[in-house]
């Protein structure tokens, strides 16, 4: 080994280390690279059980879970979207997939439309973010939201409202792929070598 460091390899910087790391899932044990989401299984409001019915099998009384709606007490109506935050230095945005509400009249244009894609209004509507995603929020209130359908039946996109909130500068300014690394570990995904 040298006395001033040459013929010693760099260590690889966070952004190398997103681009070319993988990630084994704590969930599923399947590796996975880059780009890769985390997505909350349901609301944090929900307290019934964590299965799924179909979709085509929506009861708007009640409570209702499937993989893209909810229902809570017949009165508030959720759809499974995604949050996404550029990282900066690194090909794709990161994506949270995440539960917002929704009012009964936009819930119901956004279940005519979901099989075809196709709505009756595209929006933005209003919402409130179901999910705390990592440690970007502070305090217990929902974030409120803007709901962005989008078309071919991709879930809808989210844009916290609020310029000043941390995780609305973070989708409007990106994060560094430090932040990222710091993400994956939060939810159990570091980054193998």
């Amino acid at each position: 080994m040298s006395l001033f460091g040459f013929g010693r390899k760099k260590p690889p910087s966070a952004a190398e280390r997103l681009a070319s790391g993988r990630w084994q899932c704590a969930k599923c044990d399947e590796w996975h690279s880059w780009p890769f989401d985390i997505a909350a299984i349901v609301p944090d409001p929900w307290r019934g059980e964590r299965v799924f019915e179909p979709n085509g099998a929506l009861r708007l009384d009640g409570d209702f879970l499937s993989e893209d709606f909810c229902v809570m007490g017949g009165e508030y109506f959720m759809v499974r979207a995604v949050l996404p935050i550029p990282v900066n230095g690194v090909e794709g945005d990161f994506f949270f997939g995440c539960w917002t509400t929704l009012s009964r009249a936009n819930f119901d244009i956004y279940t005519a439309g979901f099989d075809s894609g196709e709505y009756a209004d595209m929006g933005p509507w209003t919402g409130w973010l179901m999910n705390r995603p990592a440690d970007f929020i502070e305090g217990k209130d929902p974030l409120p939201i803007w709901v962005e359908p989008q078309p071919n039946r991709q879930r809808p996109h989210l844009w916290v409202r609020d310029d000043d909130e941390p995780l609305a500068v973070a989708q409007s300014e990106g994060i560094s792929p430090e932040r990222m690394l710091e993400i994956f570990a939060y939810y159990g995904h570091g980054v193998e070598g």
